[in-house]
C-alpha cells in the first residue's frame, strides 16, 4: 500500500540533551507546526559522551532498553538540537527504516548529511542545499503570541509608566564574562539611562547572572519605579518582551537577541568582555538591518519589521516533509522520484 501523502505531520519529537536554549528552539518550531508532539532527552555517559557527535550512542540508552530516549513507535518528524544528540538522531533514521524525516537546529558539527533538513543561523558557516540559512534563531515568541500577551492585563507592569524598557540580562557564558568592570558598567547605564529618559525597567536575570550583578539589578528595581523578576513563577519573560517601548539584552545570547528581534521594538545590546567570531558576525548582521543599538548609550525609537525565523523555518520543514513523503510513495511504486528532499 502506498504511504500516505500527507503534507503536514501527525507526529513529533523533540530531542535534546536538556539545554535551556536548545529546547526552547525546539519548541517554538514544534509548536507553530502544530501537530502532536513529545520531548524526549538523551543524556550519554562517558566515555560515549567524548565521542558526541559522532558517536556511538550511550549503550544504555539503546532503542531496546528500558526508558530509552529513542524507543518505538518512530514519528513523522524528529526535531533534535544539541551536539549529543546528533548521533541519536541518525539511529532514529535508520531504525524508522528511513521513513522519518529528520531536522536538526544549529549547526551539528559533522556536515550537511547529519539529517534531513538543517537550520543554522547566519552567522554559522555551514551550508548546502539541504541547510536552510536565517539571520535569527527559532523561538516561541510569535507575532500572534506577543499580540496576545500585549492585550494580556498585568497589572505591576500596565501601571508602569512609559516608555518601558525590558531589561534582558545573562551572564557568563563559554565566550563571555561579566567582570567587575562590566557589571558596573552595565548597572551605570541603566541608572543613567532612568535619570536622563525617565524610562521604567522590566528586568529579568538568568541562572547564569553572576550574583553582585544580579544584586545590583534588585537594588536599582528597588530605588525607583522598576520591576525585576525574582525568578517565582509565573515567569513574565514573555510579557516584558511584548509590552516593552525599547529592549536592552546582553550580547551572550544570541537566543534572547533574536526574540527581542521578534517584537520590532529597538535592541540595545550590551557587551561584556570576550566575544566569539560567530556572535560579532551576528551582532554584525543586526546592525547593518538597523535592528540593533549599542549599550550603554542613548534610547532609540526608531522601529523596524519584526524578524522572526520560525515561519520560514516551519515552512521550509513543511515543504521538505511534503516532498520526502512524495519520494518515498514513488519508490514504494516503482517510480522515479521527481523531487529531492535533503539527505
Amino acid at each position: 500500500m502506498p504511504l500516505s501523502l500527507e503534507k503536514t505531520p501527525s507526529s513529533l519529537w523533540i530531542l535534546t540533551d536538556g539545554k535551556a536554549g536548545d529546547v526552547a528552539q525546539c519548541r517554538g518550531v514544534a509548536e507553530a507546526l502544530g501537530a502532536p508532539f513529545e520531548e524526549r532527552q538523551v543524556a550519554p555517559r562517558a566515555p560515549f559522551s567524548w565521542f558526541m557527535p559522532f558517536g556511538p550512542i550511550d549503550l544504555r540508552e539503546r532503542e531496546t532498553c528500558p526508558g530509552s530516549p529513542i524507543a518505538p513507535p518512530y514519528p513523522d518528524i524528529v526535531i533534535a538540537s544539541g551536539r549529543r544528540t546528533v548521533a541519536y538522531l541518525r539511529r532514529v533514521k535508520r531504525l524508522s527504516g528511513g521513513r522519518t524525516f529528520t531536522v536538526f537546529l544549529k549547526d551539528p558539527r559533522t556536515g550537511p548529511d547529519a539529517a534531513d533538513l538543517i537550520w543554522v543561523p547566519e552567522h554559522d558557516k555551514l551550508r548546502g542545499r539541504n541547510v536552510l540559512v536565517t539571520p535569527t534563531s527559532p523561538h516561541r515568541f510569535s507575532a500572534a503570541k506577543l499580540a496576545e500577551l500585549r492585550r494580556q492585563q498585568a497589572a505591576d507592569i500596565d501601571s508602569l509608566l512609559r516608555p518601558r524598557v525590558a531589561v534582558l540580562v545573562g551572564g557568563d557564558s563559554r565566550h563571555h564574562r561579566f567582570s567587575e568592570d562590566d557589571q558596573s558598567r552595565l548597572l551605570n547605564g541603566l541608572r543613567e539611562l532612568a535619570h536622563t529618559s525617565n524610562v521604567h525597567f522590566m528586568i529579568t536575570a538568568s541562572r547564569r547572572t553572576p550574583a553582585g550583578l544580579a544584586y545590583g539589578l534588585a537594588g536599582l528595581a528597588k530605588s525607583g519605579d522598576h520591576l525585576y523578576w525574582t525568578g517565582e513563577e509565573p515567569n513574565p519573560y514573555g510579557l516584558f518582551l511584548s509590552k516593552a517601548d525599547a529592549i536592552i539584552a546582553t550580547a551572550d545570547s544570541t537566543n534572547m537577541i533574536g526574540e527581542a528581534t521578534a517584537t520590532g521594538k529597538p535592541v540595545h545590546v550590551f557587551e561584556p568582555g570576550g566575544g566569539h567570531d560567530k556572535i560579532t558576525r551576528f551582532l554584525g548582521t543586526l546592525r547593518r538591518l538597523g535592528v540593533i543599538h549599542p549599550f550603554p548609550g542613548p534610547l532609540k525609537t526608531t522601529t523596524y519589521e519584526p524578524i522572526d525565523a520560525t515561519p520560514a523555518i516551519v515552512q521550509r520543514i513543511l515543504s521538505d516533509f511534503s516532498a520526502f513523503r512524495q519520494n518515498q510513495n514513488n519508490a514504494q511504486m516503482g517510480q522515479p522520484g521527481h523531487v529531492n528532499a535533503g539527505t
